[in-house]
């Protein structure tokens, strides 16, 4: 017989799930925004924007898109920052990126844009286009002699892997600044993470978490556009940066093996066949630490989700988890660590994702104009969060087989 404590919670519980399913009802519980939702309002600075420089940085920004990336990012609100041409394939999508940046000048293409770089005294580039061309693009920017800043990821998919050495080489040869734009860096717990960990009060990492749930309709799909529909069917960990920064931008080392179970989906672009052949709207990666720990980074579009990018990294003396926003350790070497960041330019705001975005855009900048400056998301750490991806989603074709992967370079 029930008790009646037993039948209190479990009347509880019940209300809890009935809450919960009525939540999930609402239609805007299940809207797709890409993390353009997160802003953070409470992020930890500590004295005003300081200048570096007075020089402006002359930059081009290909792609508005569906997502609005282009302008997303506040190039026009940085004082070291100077729009002076904007493209997007899209004729109305450019002149939107054109009105929000203030540029002067439009291309019909990010390769017109790059080949008139010398004409235009361009000296950077964003590439916010879609996710198959930002290898070639940066590639291209890089041979024409300009600092690059790409949207995520790097390179996409296994057909691209023959691109990874060339990237590499390319930001050699030029000598210019290459960043990825991975939002995870300057999360606040992920800013807070690699904080103690480069003070050594976590010791070396021993277990690492990232997870990325996006949202998605059983009919639709992601229900976010793409050009060319890119996005239909795209293989979760072909997409891995926002879990797997968790541990490459706070460590800057890489995963070295990786086995990966995928979930056959109800999603029609999955159920259905896709230009991927990828039947895998969920997958969940173990990898393996160059140091010997061990990560589990999961990308899942199929699943309702609350807090869709989040992580957690321990180490022998201490861990952070992302949902608590606290560091468990010796209190003494925590309370030594300065969590708090340089505040922004007057007029620029943190953004989305966290508050990532002008930070992003900060430490490019930075980057570009203050050689001593080392960014968060280089070359070595942007290959390293992308292609251990690509390798989870080859071992959970082949049935969770254990794969090694190799180093950017």
């Amino acid at each position: 017989m029930i008790s009646r404590r037993g039948f209190v919670g479990a009347g509880t519980a019940l209300l809890a799930a009935r809450a919960f399913a009525e939540e999930w009802k609402a239609p805007e519980r299940n809207e797709v925004k890409g993390g353009f939702d997160e802003e953070a309002a409470d992020l930890k600075t500590a004295e005003p924007w300081q200048p570096y420089s007075d020089r402006k940085v002359r930059v081009g920004i290909a792609g508005e898109g569906f997502c609005s990336f282009g302008s997303a990012f506040g190039y026009q609100n940085h004082p070291n920052a100077e729009v002076v041409a904007v493209t997007d394939l899209d004729p109305e999508r450019c002149r939107l990126l054109q009105e929000r940046t203030k540029a002067p000048k439009t291309y019909p293409s990010c390769e017109e844009m790059i080949r008139h770089a010398a004409e235009d005294k361009l000296e950077a580039v964003y590439i916010a286009t879609d996710a198959p061309s930002h290898v070639s693009l940066a590639i291209m920017a890089l041979d024409h002699g300009l600092h690059v800043v790409s949207a995520v990821p790097a390179f996409f998919g296994r057909e691209q892997l023959e691109y990874v050495p060339k990237l590499i080489d390319a930001v050699k040869r030029s000598g210019k600044v290459y960043q990825m734009n991975e939002t995870t860096a300057f999360r606040q717990s992920c800013y807070e993470m690699r904080r103690l960990y480069e003070a050594g009060a976590m010791g070396e990492v021993v277990y690492a978490e990232g997870e990325y749930f996006h949202c998605s309709n059983l009919e639709s799909g992601l229900g976010v556009g793409s050009y060319k529909g890119w996005r239909d069917g795209v293989p979760p960990m072909y997409y891995p940066t926002h879990p797997t920064g968790f541990y490459t931008c706070v460590t800057r080392k890489r995963f070295t093996e990786v086995t990966c179970i995928g979930k056959p989906s109800l999603v029609k672009c999955y159920r259905d066949g896709n230009r991927y052949d990828n039947p895998f709207g969920s997958e969940f990666a173990l990898m393996k630490m160059e140091t010997g720990g061990c990560a589990r980074m999961l990308v899942s579009y199929d699943m309702p989700c609350v807090n869709g990018e989040r992580g957690r990294v321990w180490g022998q003396r201490g861990g952070y988890d992302d949902a608590s926003m606290s560091f468990l350790g010796d209190p003494a070497a925590a309370k030594a660590v300065d969590y708090r960041r340089h505040g922004l330019p007057q007029g620029m705001p943190a953004g989305s994702h966290g508050g990532s975005h002008g930070y992003l855009t900060d430490d490019f900048l930075r980057a570009i104009l203050d050689p001593k400056h080392r960014h968060v998301v280089d070359e070595k750490v942007a290959v390293d969060s992308t292609i251990c991806g690509v390798y989870a989603h080859l071992s959970a074709l082949r049935g969770g087989e254990t794969l090694k992967i190799p180093a950017a370079s």
